[in-house]
C-alpha cells in the first residue's frame, strides 16, 4: 500500500514538474517573440539620414607589398550618416556600423559598463535582444589599438545573429564583403577584415590597450594565426584593430571578427 501510494505521489510530482517546465518554456518562447517584435519596431522607427558631402580621405598604414589585398578596397564609398536624429533618440549613440553579407546595419551605443545594453534596446526599453554596443573602455573619437564592439547572436538574425554568415565560403568568396563601414559624428572609416574565427571564452581578444609594441605585436600574430581564412594582408604595430564579438552557441563558443583600419575621412 505504501509502495502504491509512493508511486502515486511520484506520478503527481512528475506531472507537476512537467506542467511547470512546459509553462516556463511557453513563457520563454513568448518573451523571445515579444523581444524580437519590439526590436523590429525600434529598428523600423530609426531615421537613418545620409550625409553625402565628401571630405578629404586619409589612407592608413598602406603596405609596401602592392599585391596586398589592402589595395582592393581603395575606391569603396564611406558610410556617411547624419547623427542628429539618432542622438536625439538616444544620447548614448556613438557610431553606426554596416557589414556587407550580413544584416548588421545599426547605430552603436555605449554605456558606463558592458552590461546595460545586454538587456536594453536602442530606445532603452528592457529587451533581452539588447543592442550593438561599444566596449565602455573604448572611445571611437580617440582610437585605442583594439576597439571592441559587442552584440547578441539572435536566432532571427538581428543584432549580431547574421555574423555567422562569415563562416560560410560564399561570404568569403565575395571580396566586397571584407569591409566593415563604421561612421561616427567625427569621422567615417573603412576597416578591412583580417581574421575570422570561433573560440571558447577567452579575454585576450578583448584587450583594448597594450603596454608596448611587443605585447601588441603578439596580439596581432595571435589573431591572424587563428583565422579560418587567409585574407592576404599584413598586420603591424602601426595598424588599428576593430573587433566584433558575439556568442556562436549556448555552450560558450564565441564568434570573433577582427578588421584593420584602412581609410578615414573627417566630418569637419
Amino acid at each position: 500500500m505504501v509502495y502504491f501510494m509512493n508511486k502515486k505521489v511520484l506520478g503527481y510530482i512528475i506531472c507537476i514538474i512537467s506542467i511547470i517546465t512546459l509553462s516556463i518554456s511557453i513563457i520563454n518562447v513568448y518573451k523571445w517573440y515579444k523581444d524580437n517584435k519590439n526590436t523590429k519596431s525600434v529598428i523600423s522607427n530609426l531615421d537613418i539620414n545620409i550625409n553625402k558631402t565628401t571630405k578629404e580621405v586619409e589612407f592608413i598604414n598602406p603596405p609596401d607589398n602592392l599585391n596586398d589585398s589592402y589595395y582592393n578596397y581603395q575606391d569603396i564609398d564611406f558610410l556617411r550618416i547624419d547623427f542628429k536624429d539618432l542622438i536625439d533618440k538616444n544620447n548614448d549613440t556613438v557610431g553606426y556600423i554596416k557589414l556587407n553579407g550580413t544584416n548588421i546595419d545599426y547605430p552603436i551605443v555605449k554605456s558606463i559598463d558592458n552590461n546595460y545594453y545586454l538587456t536594453h534596446s536602442f530606445d532603452k526599453s528592457v529587451n533581452d535582444a539588447g543592442w550593438i554596443f561599444l566596449d565602455y573602455k573604448n572611445n571611437l573619437n580617440e582610437l585605442s589599438k583594439n576597439t571592441v564592439i559587442y552584440g547578441h547572436r539572435r536566432t532571427d538574425m538581428s543584432m549580431f545573429g547574421s555574423l555567422k554568415n562569415l563562416f560560410k565560403d560564399e561570404w568569403f568568396n565575395n571580396k566586397e564583403n571584407h569591409i566593415i563601414k563604421l561612421s561616427t559624428p567625427k569621422e567615417n572609416t573603412l576597416w578591412q577584415i583580417v581574421s575570422v574565427y570561433k573560440v571558447y571564452k577567452e579575454t585576450y581578444y578583448l584587450t583594448t590597450y597594450f603596454d608596448n609594441d611587443k605585447e601588441y605585436n603578439g596580439f596581432l600574430d595571435r589573431i591572424k594565426a587563428r583565422s579560418i581564412y587567409d585574407f592576404n594582408t599584413s598586420l603591424d604595430t602601426n595598424d588599428y584593430i576593430l573587433t566584433l564579438s558575439s556568442c556562436y552557441n549556448s555552450n560558450g563558443l564565441r564568434m570573433v571578427v577582427h578588421a584593420k583600419l584602412v581609410r578615414r575621412e573627417l566630418n569637419t
